[in-house]
């Protein structure tokens, strides 16, 4: 979640099927100013938006629950792919209809996806339709089903590029980068493996959603429980 490069406003975005996801200027509860800190007390991002609420307190920066398929890290992967040019809130608010039409991120189940199934995506109203990311995310479930049958976990590659932690937590979204040297060789790393769309941005992303890094802002009270 790229909340750091926001505006605190939702851009016009359309997608591949010519429906407007949000009309511009709209204001968005949650959503961060690019630079500000907000008030002692106040959650980094999220106040103002249940679901938004809920993701900053009980998921964002913790590790998801291990599995042996890695279906929920293929899902925090593919939607911060998804998210990218939009507000985070746009995909929460689809999560369900993404869990629905990628059959709950069971990579074994994705990674069979066909030419069909990505029209039936590009389709549906209830996700992003972009072809792009609809095929990158079939395309790492393929990678994460070979990097599985070769001994590898994505977790394990995702960890060895864990940052040290910070000597002092983030005061506002200034402190806090969009992307790391970590992360920079991270992507090149999962490009290596076959991963597709996951730029430096988007792996620094990932590294926070799933508790890689911990950028809960100092007067967070997620950070002060």
């Amino acid at each position: 979640m790229t909340a750091q490069t926001t505006d605190g406003t939702i851009p016009p975005v359309t997608d591949v099927a010519g429906d407007l996801e949000s009309a511009a200027g709209e204001p968005v509860a949650g959503e961060p100013l690019a630079d500000a800190a907000p008030p002692a007390g106040r959650r980094c991002f999220g106040d103002g938006d249940p679901v938004y609420e809920r993701y900053h307190d009980t998921e964002w920066g913790v590790r998801p629950e291990p599995t042996v398929d890695e279906r929920e890290l293929l899902e925090r992967l593919a939607l911060e792919g998804f998210q990218s040019g939009l507000a985070w809130i746009i995909v929460l608010r689809k999560r369900e209809a993404f869990r629905a039409a990628f059959a709950d991120f069971a990579p074994d189940v994705v990674a069979g996806f066909g030419p069909d199934d990505v029209e039936r995506l590009l389709a549906d109203p209830g996700i992003v339709r972009n072809r792009r990311k609809i095929e990158a995310t079939i395309r790492n479930a393929q990678a994460l089903v070979a990097l599985r049958a070769e001994g590898g976990r994505l977790w394990d590659v995702l960890e060895r590029y864990r940052p040290e932690p910070r000597a002092t937590p983030p005061a506002s979204y200034a402190e806090v980068p969009t992307d790391t040297p970590e992360s920079i060789t991270l992507a090149k790393e999962l490009k290596r493996l076959g991963f597709t769309f996951v730029g430096p941005v988007t792996t620094y992303a990932t590294m926070q959603a799933v508790g890689l890094v911990d950028d809960h802002l100092a007067t967070c009270p997620v950070r002060a429980a």
